[in-house]
Parts: C-alpha cells; sequence; structure tokens
C-alpha cells in the first residue's frame, strides 16, 4: 500500500463521525499502511478529453476531533489512482447511477464496490434470491397488495425499496389507513412489505461480508420503544456470534455477492431470518465491531483486496 493513491468518493467530509464511520476507518488503516488519500464528491467527478477526472483534496486524517487536514486541492485522472472507493450514502437516485457510468469508463482501477454491480444489485430486491430464508416479504407500488399483505400478516413492516438509514421505515399494526397508504405510495412508489418479527425488541444482526467471506458480526438493541435497529436512530451496539443458520446463509449470500462482483457487503437478520436489507452501497459497521472486539476488518478489508 506504499505510495498508492486510495481515492474515495463519498459525502462531505467534514460532516462524518469520525468516531464510528467506516470510510473514516477504512481510509485510516490505508494511510497506516502508507497510502495517500485523495477525497472528492460525487458531484466533482467529470469526463474531459475522454478521461475521468475528479476535483478534490489530498487529506490526512486522525482519530481525534479535528480528525481531518487538508494537504492540497487538486484535480487528478482517476485513472491514475490504484484503488476508489464508492462510500457516499444513498439515496440510489440518477446522480448516484451517474456517477458509475462514469466509473466504469476506469480501466485499471480497483473500485469497491464495482460501479456496474451496485448499478446492478438492488438492496432489498437482491434480497428476493433468498425468499426463503426470510419472512413473508412482498414488493409492489399496489394499494391492493398492501392492503391484502396487512390482512394476511397483520404487524407489517413498509419501508422504499431505495431507502436508508432506517428512514421512512413504518410498523402497521393491522388497521388499514387507506389515505396514509396512498400518500404513502405516492411518495416512495415501489416499496417493501415484511411481516413483522417482534424478536427486533432483542436486537437484529449485522454480518459484515468481505470478499465472500463472513468476517464478522454485531448485534444493534432499538432504543426503548422503538423496533428500528439502525445506529443512527439510537440504538445500542452489542458484540455477538452468529448462529450456525445464521453463519450458514451468510456463506451462501456471501459466495452470490462475490461471483457478482461485490467485494463488501452487510446484511441482517432478525430471529435467525434474513430481513431483506443487503447494503452493497456504502456498507457501516466496522469501526463499531472494532470498538467491540478489538478485531480490526479494515486491515482484512485492504489484505483481501490486495490478494
Amino acid at each position: 500500500m506504499k505510495n498508492k493513491v486510495v481515492a474515495i468518493q463519498g459525502d462531505n467530509f467534514k460532516k462524518l463521525n469520525y468516531n464510528n464511520d467506516t470510510t473514516v476507518f477504512l481510509a485510516l488503516e490505508a494511510q497506516k499502511q502508507g497510502s495517500k488519500i485523495f477525497y472528492y464528491e460525487p458531484k466533482n467527478i467529470f469526463i474531459k478529453n475522454n478521461q475521468i477526472y475528479a476535483d478534490g483534496n489530498f487529506i490526512k486524517l486522525f482519530y481525534k476531533k479535528k480528525f481531518y487536514k487538508l494537504l492540497n486541492k487538486k484535480t487528478i485522472n482517476l485513472e491514475k489512482s490504484n484503488y476508489i472507493l464508492i462510500r457516499q450514502d444513498p439515496p440510489f437516485n440518477m446522480n448516484y447511477i451517474t456517477t458509475t457510468y462514469f466509473l466504469d469508463r476506469l480501466k485499471t482501477v480497483k473500485i469497491i464496490n464495482n460501479p456496474t454491480s451496485i448499478r446492478n444489485i438492488s438492496e432489498k430486491l437482491y434480497s428476493h434470491e433468498f425468499k426463503k430464508y426470510m419472512p413473508p416479504t412482498i414488493f409492489t407500488s399496489r394499494i391492493l397488495d398492501v392492503k391484502n399483505f396487512i390482512k394476511k400478516n397483520k404487524f407489517t413492516i413498509i419501508k422504499p425499496i431505495h431507502g436508508h438509514s432506517g428512514n421512512n421505515i413504518k410498523l402497521l399494526k393491522g388497521n388499514i389507513n387507506k389515505k396514509f397508504l396512498s400518500k404513502y405510495l405516492i411518495k416512495h412508489g415501489y416499496i417493501m412489505c415484511q411481516k413483522f418479527l417482534p424478536g427486533i425488541i432483542y436486537g437484529d444482526k449485522r454480518v459484515f461480508i468481505i470478499n465472500g467471506k463472513t468476517v464478522g458480526s454485531i448485534s444493534r438493541v432499538p432504543k426503548k420503544g422503538s423496533f428500528l435497529s439502525n445506529l443512527s436512530k439510537g440504538a445500542k451496539p452489542i458484540n455477538i456470534k452468529l448462529t450456525n443458520k445464521e453463519m450458514k446463509i451468510s456463506k451462501l449470500i456471501g459466495k452470490d455477492l462475490k461471483k457478482d462482483k461485490i467485494f463488501f457487503a452487510g446484511i441482517d437478520f432478525i430471529d435467525e431470518q434474513l430481513n431483506g436489507d443487503i447494503n452493497v452501497t456504502s456498507p457501516t459497521g466496522l469501526k463499531t465491531f472494532y470498538d467491540l472486539s478489538k478485531i480490526n476488518l479494515a486491515s482484512t478489508f485492504w489484505k483481501e483486496l490486495k490478494a
């Protein structure tokens, strides 16, 4: 990794939480191994003279409150970088998709995750390949489908197919509010409906997959009165181990993800059932896992990538 250039395509780095952000954790490990870190925002990638460029900054990172130092502002030919990490958060919209088309044109750079793959793999729809390991689930934009699903399954979770971070997830408790459902579908289009698993109050399990391998996991316990296990929604992380069933399913999914050129992913279980979120755009949780276990999966990430 010495003297390699690691380019990171992400959100405004000044707003990152250095205490638990996976992007910072990965970048610090690369920096420790001798790499130079170039950071740019998706809006600053462009094509000129048939080359892919980005405006950004070479930065130095630290684990303290002032966690970054701007070294110099540059426009670089991304083909000259050694690695590119796609680390901006969803939403998975046309701007996101456009950057993947730009990055597809690069020939010699290792890009994590592969831009074609993250464009083709819907984080929620991809889970349909493993529906036998999931609770009852449908994907639809039709209000009649949602109403029939609620009648059959009573307590139901609904969420936008391209949502993220626990945003706009609703728990419906068997009462069908036609006005609410209509507005929700108009706003979000296709949604995922899933039978509510009450075991979520004890936490879900986030599994980390790197290069097809199951390398670690944590549990995230919702705060009192909530059913959302996202850390950004106040859930508490704890160290756990996977059951044999969860490990078997994780290995199956990891094998398929590697075949589909997804290097780094996160999958979630509730009550040993896959909950349908297979995070491939900007997986998180590695720093939290390190804080709980002292196992450095950022080191594993770069070791596997170099191999």
